[in-house]
């Protein structure tokens, strides 16, 4: 996972397909129903709407440009005035604090 963050009411996620056979839809299937299935156990409501918003990257966008942004999400939405304060987000392959570096 390039980047993540969980927000009260929504997620943002930046992955990246590695394979040939990499397929948005099933990954974003399958962790909808993995991750509805077990929430639905411990609360007895849905977690997902239907749907979803993806966006492709092109060669040319700047990945780490757009992490930076998913990063900053709980501060746009002022929820901390400093993104390392918020503890549901992070990256697999960048440190945050080389991400964010920027922000604060």
């Amino acid at each position: 996972m390039l980047a993540y963050c969980f927000m009260p009411d929504h997620l943002h996620l930046l992955v990246e397909g590695v394979t040939a056979a990499a397929d948005l839809r099933r990954f974003v299937k399958l962790a909808k129903q993995r991750s509805g299935a077990a929430h639905a156990l411990q609360k007895h409501e849905p977690l997902w709407q239907e749907g979803y918003f993806e966006r492709v990257l092109r060669a040319e966008d700047d990945a780490k440009g757009i992490a930076r942004y998913i990063l900053n999400n709980p501060v746009r939405g002022s929820l901390v005035e400093n993104p390392m304060d918020y503890p549901h987000m992070g990256s697999d392959i960048w440190e945050l604090r080389d991400l964010l570096v920027s922000l604060v």
